[in-house]
């Protein structure tokens, strides 16, 4: 069968339109394209909001478990204060201040279980040695 074309249809159909039997080349293109843009777009946007995450893990940080709850609440409340401050988390390293503390903590209490210790160990000592002198003087 032979296409009967209107005669003042020109000879050359351009292919952006619709053809007869209703198929839209132009249209499936666009929405293919929109699908594609749109599927792009949500994977930039949760690999940004886990770059602290991805972050704090390569860093290895004491604040693992912090950082994970912050970019969650950030992803679902849309509050972009919770992903900075979670991106800040994961980059500034944190001085670890309670490590010394507990170092000069450990050590006073050492000083402090020796004092005691040599104390009374003078005192049995000072003990043992007036009960020493007091036994010869005894015995004689």
């Amino acid at each position: 069968m032979t296409e009967i074309t209107h005669p003042l249809a020109p000879n050359h159909i351009p292919g952006f339109l619709p053809g007869a039997d209703g198929s839209d080349p132009l249209f499936t293109a666009v929405i293919i394209l929109f699908l594609a843009a749109v599927l792009a777009i949500g994977i930039f946007y949760f690999r940004l909001h886990s770059l602290p995450e991805h972050i704090d893990q390569i860093k290895n940080s004491g604040q693992m478990k912090l950082v994970p709850v912050l970019t969650i609440l950030a992803l679902f409340t849309h509050n972009t204060v919770f992903w900075v401050l979670a991106l800040l988390l994961a980059v500034i390293r944190i001085p670890d201040f309670l490590t010394p503390i507990n170092s000069i903590a450990n050590s006073l209490k050492k000083l402090t279980d020796d004092e005691e210790n040599i104390d009374t160990t003078h005192s049995s000592g000072a003990e043992t040695t007036t009960q020493v002198e007091d036994s010869p003087s005894e015995e004689k």
